[in-house]
C-alpha cells in the first residue's frame, strides 16, 4: 500500500521559486569581476534566471546538454545555476585554477555546448578554445561597456545583452527528479579528473541536510559569504541552501585576499562564512596586522583540509568567532560531516570541547560511514583505531560520468581517507591513504604533525611527507614556510615537538621553502612535494 501524499518532485527550480515567493526582498550582494558592488533581490534573481533559460533555448541548447562555466562567485553565476538546471540542462562548473590542458580536457570530456566565463578568464579561454571543438557558443559574463575591443574568439556574445533581450516569461518544466542537474570534476591530482554528475534529487536533499542546525545551520537571519568557490562542488551547496532558507548572500567575486574579505564581512554585516584554511589564515593575518575586530561574523566553517588548532584558537579566543570543521568530497556533493557538540558535551571543560571540535565532526543525516581495515573488515568506533573511511548516502555518487564501472565496494564509496571514529560518532581524518607515513611498520599521521608545526609562532605554513630511509623504510620530513621575519632553525622546530607526540613520530629533518604547492582547491600538493624531495637523504 502506498501513502496518500502529493507527488512533488525535488527540483532545483523549486528552490528559487520558493526564495522569490517567501524571501523575495532578501538581498544578494556581489563584488563583480569588473570591480564594483552589485545588489539585487531573490525576486530579481528568479526573473533573470528565467530570462537565461530562454537565452539557452535560443542558443539551441536542449535537455541534457552541458553548459560550462568559468566564473567566480557572483549573482550572474547564480543565475546560470538556476537557468541551466531548472530548464533541464546540466550546469558544468569548471575550476579555472586547473592547468589549461586539464580545463580543455574537461570541456571536451563533458562535451560542453556553451561556455560562460568571467572577464578574468578571457586570455585562458582564448588559449584553449581551438582545442575544444564541442563549444558552439561563447558568452562573456559582463555588460556591453566591458566587452573587449579585440578578441581571438569569433562571435563572442555579451551576457547582459543576451539577458536584456530575453523575456522573463518561462515555465520551469516538470522534470524527473533523478534527471542530471550539475557536473563537477575532481581536481585530478592523479590521472585525468573524473566527473561527479549530480541529480535534482541529490542536490535538493543535500541543500536540506546541509542547512540543518547540526550541519551548517543556515537561517533566514543569516548573512552568508561563501568563500568556497561556485566553480567547485557548488560552493558547498550554499547557492541552494541559502535561498532555500532565505539567507542573504554575499558573493566575493575574484577578490579573495584578507583585506577584501574583511571589508565585505564588515560592510555587509556577514554572520557566517565558509572556506579553506588558507583563506582564514589570510584574513587573520590582515586583522592582526591592522589591529582590526569583527563586529558581526560569529561562525565560520572550515573544510578542504584540517584547520590548524592555532588558527582555531586565534579566531575563538581573540575574535569570538566559532570555528566548525566540515568534511566532504566532490563525490559527496560535497558535505559529509560537520563538527558540532552533542548535548552531554556542552558541560565538558572548554579544552576538552576544543579538542573534540578539531575533529571532522559527525555525519550529516542522509550520509552513513564506516572504517575498515585492508581486508574490508569493519573496525571499532573507539577513537583510536584507524581505518579506511567508506561512505554511502543520498548524495554520494554511484559512478563517475561516462564510466562503465563503479568505484563502490559492496555499496560503499571509498573516500581515500584514513580515519578514526569515536564512541559519539565524531570522525577524525588522520591522513589520506596515499599520504600516510609508514615507519618501521607503524603509521604516523602527517596531519597531526602539521598541526603542531603550525602552532609555532614563526611558522606560516607546514607540510609533512614521508621520505625514504634505509632502516625504517620511511621517515617524516617537515617542510616549512617561515613567517615574514621568522628565523627559526630546524633544531628549534624539532625540539618544539618534544613532549607533544611520541618520540618516534618527531620528523627527522626540516626543509625550508619559500612556498608550498597547492591544488586548485587550496590543498597542499603532497605529490609535488614528494617529487621534489624524492632524492632527499636524512642527515643521520
Amino acid at each position: 500500500m502506498k501513502g496518500l501524499m502529493m507527488d512533488c518532485p525535488l527540483l532545483i527550480s523549486s528552490i528559487i521559486k520558493h526564495a522569490e515567493r517567501h524571501h523575495g526582498r532578501t538581498e544578494i550582494v556581489s563584488r563583480r569581476a569588473e570591480g564594483d558592488i552589485h545588489r539585487y533581490t531573490y525576486t530579481e534573481a528568479h526573473a533573470r534566471s528565467r530570462k537565461l533559460a530562454n537565452v539557452l533555448g535560443s542558443l539551441g541548447c536542449k535537455s541534457g546538454d552541458r553548459v560550462g562555466t568559468l566564473a567566480w562567485n557572483g549573482y550572474r553565476h547564480l543565475e546560470i545555476y538556476y537557468g541551466t538546471s531548472g530548464s533541464g540542462m546540466i550546469v558544468h562548473t569548471i575550476n579555472p585554477r586547473l592547468f589549461p590542458e586539464q580545463i580543455a580536457w574537461i570541456i571536451n570530456h563533458a562535451e560542453d555546448n556553451v561556455l560562460f566565463f568571467d572577464l578574468t578568464f578571457l586570455p585562458l579561454v582564448e588559449s584553449i578554445m581551438p582545442t575544444c571543438p564541442s563549444l558552439r557558443n561563447m558568452v562573456l559574463i559582463t555588460d556591453r561597456r566591458h566587452m573587449p575591443k579585440e578578441t581571438k574568439i569569433g562571435n563572442l556574445m555579451c551576457y547582459e545583452d543576451l539577458v536584456d533581450g530575453a523575456s522573463d516569461e518561462f515555465e520551469w518544466p516538470a522534470l524527473d527528479e533523478n534527471s542530471a542537474s550539475g557536473l563537477c570534476y575532481t581536481s585530478g591530482t592523479t590521472g585525468h579528473p573524473k566527473g561527479a554528475l549530480y541529480s535534482h534529487r541529490s542536490t535538493v536533499l543535500h541543500a536540506f541536510a546541509s542547512a540543518l542546525p547540526d550541519a551548517m545551520c543556515v537561517s533566514a537571519r543569516d548573512t552568508i559569504l561563501p568563500v568556497v568557490p561556485m566553480f567547485h562542488v557548488n560552493a558547498w551547496g550554499f547557492p541552494y541552501s541559502a535561498p532555500l532558507n532565505g539567507a542573504k548572500l554575499v558573493f566575493p567575486g575574484p577578490a579573495l585576499d584578507g583585506k577584501s574579505l574583511y571589508e565585505l564581512f564588515e560592510s555587509e554585516k556577514v554572520t557566517f562564512s565558509a572556506g579553506v584554511p588558507t583563506v582564514w589564515l589570510g584574513v587573520l593575518e590582515h586583522m592582526q596586522k591592522h589591529n582590526l575586530r569583527l563586529s558581526t561574523l560569529s561562525r565560520i566553517a572550515v573544510g578542504g583540509a584540517a584547520c590548524p588548532p592555532s588558527i582555531i584558537r586565534a579566531y575563538e579566543d581573540v575574535y569570538g568567532v566559532t570555528v566548525n570543521h566540515a568534511w566532504g568530497m566532490t563525490e559527496l556533493s560535497p558535505v559529509g560531516s560537520m563538527g558540532n557538540l552533542l548535548n552531554h558535551q556542552m558541560e565538558w571543560p572548554p579544552d576538552d570541547q576544543r579538542k573534540l571540535l578539531q575533529k571532522q565532526g559527525r555525519v550529516v543525516p542522509g550520509i552513513d560511514w564506516k572504517i575498515v581495515d585492508q581486508d574490508g573488515k569493519e573496525l571499532p568506533w573507539d577513537g583510536k583505531t584507524s581505518g579506511n573511511l567508506l561512505v554511502r548516502g543520498a548524495w554520494v555518487i554511484d559512478r563517475y560520468f561516462k564510466s562503465q564501472t563503479s568505484p563502490l565496494i559492496d555499496g560503499w564509496f571509498p573516500t581515500g581517507d584514513v580515519s578514526t571514529i569515536d564512541t559519539d560518532g565524531f570522525m577524525q581524518i588522520t591522513d589520506r591513504s596515499k599520504d600516510v607515513i609508514k615507519s618501521g611498520g607503524e603509521w604516523i599521521s602527517s596531519i597531526e604533525l602539521e598541526n603542531l608545526a603550525m602552532a609555532h609562532p614563526a611558522v606560516h605554513e607546514a607540510a609533512v611527507i614521508g621520505c625514504r630511509h634505509p632502516k625504517w623504510d620511511e621517515r617524516p620530513l617537515l617542510v616549512v614556510v617561515r613567517k615574514s621575519g621568522g628565523d627559526v632553525t630546524a633544531q628549534e622546530l624539532l625540539k618544539f615537538f618534544e613532549g607533544k607526540v611520541a618520540k618516534w613520530w618527531i620528523p627527522d629533518d626540516v626543509a625550508f621553502v619559500d612556498e608550498l604547492p597547492h591544488t586548485a582547491t587550496g590543498k597542499v600538493q603532497k605529490l609535488k612535494l614528494r617529487e621534489r624531495f624524492a632524492d632527499f637523504e636524512f642527515s643521520s
